[in-house]
């Protein structure tokens, strides 16, 4: 099924491709190949935007849990000498593991196009000029 969105309304953004999930209507065989239009409409009125240079993981049996937020280094235990990072978090997302599984292929797909057009990301930063931010200690 093809989705599709009014030009005349706000917020909708066009999608294309298999719905997930999608089962043919009532009465149409499986397997048929007609199409159908569906428009998806996206309402960011309550939409919050941060930003994240960390992030952590957990899980249950049946969910998964996303935490993000920012590393700091906490300025007195540095002072002191025992450098220490904070990791505070300011959003926790959870999910099913069937999202989640859905999450990571579309981050996998957006990986994959940013590297092919900009080349490889590296994981590790290697050694940093002395004096720049975080040059003594990474998390």
């Amino acid at each position: 099924m093809a989705a599709k969105s009014d030009p005349d309304a706000k917020g909708d953004q066009p999608v294309e491709g298999q719905l997930p999930d999608a089962q043919p209507a009532a009465g149409q065989p499986a397997g048929d190949e007609k199409k159908q239009e569906i428009r998806l409409r996206i309402d960011e009125r309550n939409l919050n935007t941060s930003y994240a240079n960390a992030f952590r993981t957990d899980a249950t049996a049946d969910e998964v849990m996303l935490y993000f937020g920012l590393n700091l280094i906490n300025p007195v235990a540095a002072q002191q000498g025992n450098p220490e990072f904070i990791f505070q978090v300011n959003e926790r997302i959870v999910m099913s593991y069937r999202m989640t599984k859905r999450l990571a292929l579309a981050l996998g797909q957006m990986i994959r196009r940013h590297e092919e057009q900009f080349g490889e990301i590296a994981l590790d930063r290697g050694p940093r000029a002395p004096g720049a931010p975080g040059a003594d200690a990474r998390p």
